[in-house]
């Protein structure tokens, strides 16, 4: 008896609204009656599908707990029973569409891709003007097992070098141990009142391969005269035999390293045309103002804008004689990347640096292979 009650309870527990594991008894539910209800009562989610069953479990205990391990393990990555590593499901059907081989550049003895993945993505950073959620948005996608799928769909699609911060090492290098994985590593690195040279001394730590001071930091140690700073950082990631490079978004930054004659090995600055719809008047834009807080006045910065003098970058440029890293090539998203990747390299960039999500990595290294085996307007010389 107890035996045909157990039975019973067993195959409710199995049957009820969310019918799991093949056994649905689901009653068939006419035309009309799906037309009058919300989706959610003909389809539950998944969520509630899963509260259901064990509710429907509660007359056999130990199953509940066997039902609830089972579908956490449905929802979450899963990992190998031997490693322990997460099974990472990369979407390989964008690679035959790949058109050819990323051309490569120089920087001291690394050889790097023209075209460098960017961080701020994968970090869950949008330059999102007004537009309040994107910044969540990113970071509720860029889940860990996400991310690793994005570095290794980049590599595999010819990308070897990646920008990147101290707190993306605990991922980036999860993903070189779980693929063996050869992507190197730029890595931006800040300028703590309280710990001047710590967060060098942690990317070192962390595996990069060479590292450049943020931009940020640069603007605001030369907009504040204290270039010198910025000198003593250089010269002691070069004592540690790293390339060291200058971040900026102000061209006033790179023009005082010059003067300077800092012994700054390569340049990331900023640099994309203006010629988009938020992009604010010319009049209005103020040196150093990139990093400064996002006014009302729809005339003024609002994260909108992060090369504020483009031909005059292209126009110095032409004369400093070291690599040159472009970042903020697509403006934030505001510029197609067949115009902004073409714009950067035929007005001097020697790499460019672009932030990408997993279903944009094949389409970005298409647009630069083809732009850079047909440049037509490029005068300056190739410094990498």
């Amino acid at each position: 008896m107890h035996s045909i009650f157990f039975k019973n309870k067993l195959a409710q527990a199995f049957t009820r609204a969310g019918h799991f594991f093949g056994l649905d008894q689901k009653k068939k539910i006419k035309s009309a009656d799906v037309t009058e209800r919300r989706p959610a009562e003909v389809s539950p989610p998944a969520i509630n599908r899963r509260r259901e069953l064990l509710k429907g479990l509660a007359g056999a205990p130990f199953l509940a707990g066997f039902a609830g391990a089972f579908l956490k393990d449905l929802s979450e990555p899963r990992t190998d029973a031997v490693s322990g590593a997460p099974k990472v499901r990369v979407d390989y059907n964008y690679l035959p569409n790949l058109k050819g081989e990323l051309p490569k550049g120089k920087l001291g003895n690394l050889e790097i891709t023209r075209l460098i993945m960017g961080c701020n993505l994968i970090s869950g950073y949008a330059h999102a003007r007004d537009l309040v959620y994107a910044n969540s948005l990113f970071k509720a996608y860029h889940t860990d097992e996400k991310t690793l799928e994005t570095f290794r769909l980049a590599e595999m699609s010819g990308i070897n070098t990646t920008f990147i911060t101290n707190l993306n090492f605990p991922v980036f290098n999860k993903y070189l141990n779980l693929y063996g994985g050869k992507m190197q590593t730029i890595c931006q690195t800040y300028l703590r009142a309280n710990d001047f040279l710590g967060d060098i001394d942690k990317a070192i730590g962390n595996g990069a391969k060479t590292l450049y001071i943020q931009g940020g930091e640069a603007d605001r140690y030369v907009r504040e005269g204290n270039v010198k700073m910025l000198g003593t950082a250089i010269e002691y990631i070069k004592k540690k035999g790293y390339m060291a490079g200058i971040g900026a978004h102000a061209l006033e930054v790179i023009k005082t390293c010059e003067v300077e004659a800092l012994p700054v090995d390569f340049y990331v600055k900023t640099f994309h045309h203006d010629n988009y719809w938020s992009a604010h008047p010319e009049s209005e834009r103020v040196e150093f103002s990139v990093d400064a807080k996002r006014y009302a006045d729809h005339n003024k910065i609002h994260d909108n804008m992060f090369d504020l003098f483009p031909e005059k970058t292209s126009e110095f440029m032409k004369e400093v004689k070291k690599p040159w890293i472009a970042f903020k090539v697509l403006a934030g998203g505001a510029i197609m990347p067949k115009e902004g990747f073409r714009f950067a390299f035929e007005n001097g960039a020697d790499f460019i640096c672009v932030g990408m999500f997993d279903f944009q990595v094949v389409d970005d290294v298409n647009t630069a292979t083809i732009i850079l085996s047909d440049l037509k307007d490029r005068t300056r010389t190739w410094y990498s």
